[in-house]
């Protein structure tokens, strides 16, 4: 059976989509109502304002479509509390690190500058210098350490100040002008930071992947910046039943005639997370293992037999960092123990945009989920309709955020929430010349026309994470001007040549190249497009 990789990186392998209502089917009751729904009284929100509730109740649906909203088993409150801190949360796929420049992360409200020192060991400080709180990961990398480019204090190691050039001859560097330093981990690939300042790394919570670690196992990763919170990207990834429809003809495996019941049991509930099997009720015989591990890990797996009798795995891993509000970082790992021929004959930067693709066509949903859901202050008891048949995992993943959520900064829960304090900032970009000089360093892009962040982008939400994406863009920027150049040169001894033989072959040349170049600017183009979905009519 051969499995499309960009299907598995657009969520979970072998995704198909819920059972549509018909809103013909749906008979009109007295009462209020709206199209046909009864809803519920009391429909207000907490400010007194009269609303409809999402959660409103259709009197002929059976009561075993819906989701009870009690669905699940109790946890018993365990002696010790989920607390945030004390995890491990990824940070980036190691290769993707810089070399000469640092590298801004943020883990919830948490600002982070992760960069190699001199003697290439990764160090991870507080994004802040303890002189007047610039940011770090503005400054720059001299001799194997991190300068701040604010007054040019310079640390090293476990964030000793070791350099302050305003400081008078013979004078000593204050104890206290040091950096908050972060353990960090860098295991299969992935660079892990321990958030806690009490507790020392806990490393039975860092979390082991045995499928990636199997040989002759094959994986590919991609990184992607998305402008929504974690539990947004985490519930949309624990829906398979929005493939078929989100993402129809995307690549060769969703279509949306596939739409249909899943069938969902869950095995465990702890407070670390949950686990259970799903599949299509068209074929339960196929069925997928998917686990959440607190903080931000989900992974579905598929194990099947071949038709030569060889036992074969799907692994679709997602790791999705809480980059403050609204933001979230997912470092996407899809693996298999073997791939079909042909996905060796596409180059990676082909399945890269695929997956950016694939995420552009959640985004507009999700971003207004976002929006909502901060906006309304409500549970998604109350907001949310959950079908038996594709919405286990949302009901079991917010309820468990009920469970931990006094433990994280901020959450919504099933029944409960916790909103932030404050507002999240927007910080504002530079302009003029020193956008392009940011703009121009490795760590910001290396790619001096792309200035502003911009989240409905290609080039900001992954190319620049990503050296093989740049390198692509890069690489065709080149050629497209060459054969530019190229092509006007023959254009030019088209037009000075007196033989009409080699003046047609001239034509023709220079026709091709400008063929070939416009061919390389659509490459480009992959990865520097805004994401407009093409069936609006603008």
């Amino acid at each position: 059976m051969a499995f499309s990789l960009s299907s598995s990186l657009s969520f979970l392998p072998l995704c198909r989509n819920l059972h549509r209502f018909s809103s013909a089917s749906l008979s009109s009751s007295p009462g209020p109502s709206n199209n046909g729904c009864r809803i519920r009284p009391g429909a207000a929100t907490n400010k007194g304002r009269s609303r409809l509730k999402a959660a409103a109740t259709v009197e002929d649906v059976t009561v075993d479509v819906l989701l009870p909203k009690d669905a699940g088993e109790v946890i018993k409150e365990a002696e010790e509390k989920y607390d945030w801190r004390e995890e491990w949360y990824p940070l980036y796929l190691t290769k993707e690190i810089p070399e000469d420049a640092p590298l801004g992360l943020a883990v919830f409200h948490k600002k982070l500058v992760l960069y190699r020192d001199g003697h290439g060991v990764l160090r991870c400080y507080e994004d802040r210098c303890p002189h007047r709180l610039a940011k770090l990961s503005e400054g720059q990398i001299v001799d194997g350490r991190l300068e701040c480019l604010y007054h040019g204090w310079q640390f090293e190691g476990e964030g000793k100040c070791v350099k302050i050039p305003q400081l008078p001859e013979g004078a000593r560097i204050p104890r206290s002008a040091c950096a908050r330093r972060y353990e960090v981990v860098d295991s299969q690939g992935v660079v892990w930071v321990w958030m806690s300042e009490k507790s020392p790394p806990n490393l039975t919570k860092l979390p082991w992947f045995e499928h990636y670690a199997l040989p002759g196992f094959h994986d590919t990763s991609t990184i992607h910046e998305l402008p929504y919170d974690h539990s947004l990207l985490l519930e949309n990834l624990m829906d398979p039943a929005h493939v078929p429809i989100s993402h129809d003809r995307t690549d060769w495996g969703a279509k949306r005639e596939d739409a249909q019941p899943l069938v969902m049991s869950v095995s465990e509930r702890t407070l670390r997370g949950f686990a259970g099997r799903w599949g299509r009720s068209r074929n339960p015989a196929l069925m997928n293992s998917l686990r959440f591990q607190a903080p931000c890990v989900l992974q579905n797996n598929l194990e099947f037999v071949d038709k030569k009798g060889k036992t074969q795995i799907v692994s679709a891993l997602f790791l999705c960092r809480p980059a403050g509000q609204g933001k979230s970082m997912l470092i996407l790992r899809f693996g298999a123990s073997s791939w079909p021929f042909f996905f060796y004959l596409l180059p990676n930067w082909f399945y890269h945009q695929n997956a950016c693709k694939v995420f552009e066509q959640d985004m507009g949903f999700l971003s207004s989920q976002n929006e909502l859901l901060m906006r309304e202050r409500t549970p998604t008891n109350e907001m949310y309709l959950n079908l038996r048949s594709s919405d286990t995992w949302v009901l079991e993943y917010r309820k468990w955020m009920d469970r931990v959520g006094e433990g994280m900064p901020y959450y919504i829960g099933h029944e409960t929430l916790s909103m932030p304090a404050e507002a999240a900032t927007v910080e504002q970009a530079p302009a003029g010349t020193s956008a392009a000089i940011s703009a121009g360093l490795p760590a910001k892009g290396a790619f001096g026309e792309l200035h502003a962040p911009n989240p409905t982008n290609r080039y900001f939400r992954h190319v620049v994470h990503c050296k093989g994406c740049r390198g692509v863009v890069k690489i065709f920027a080149v050629w497209k001007k060459a054969m530019m150049i190229v092509s006007l040169i023959a254009v030019a001894a088209a037009i000075l040549s007196s033989d009409r033989r080699w003046r047609m072959v001239m034509v023709v040349a220079a026709a091709v190249l400008l063929g070939a170049a416009h061919a390389c600017a659509s490459v480009a183009e992959l990865f520097t497009t805004n994401f407009i979905r093409t069936h609006r009519r603008l």
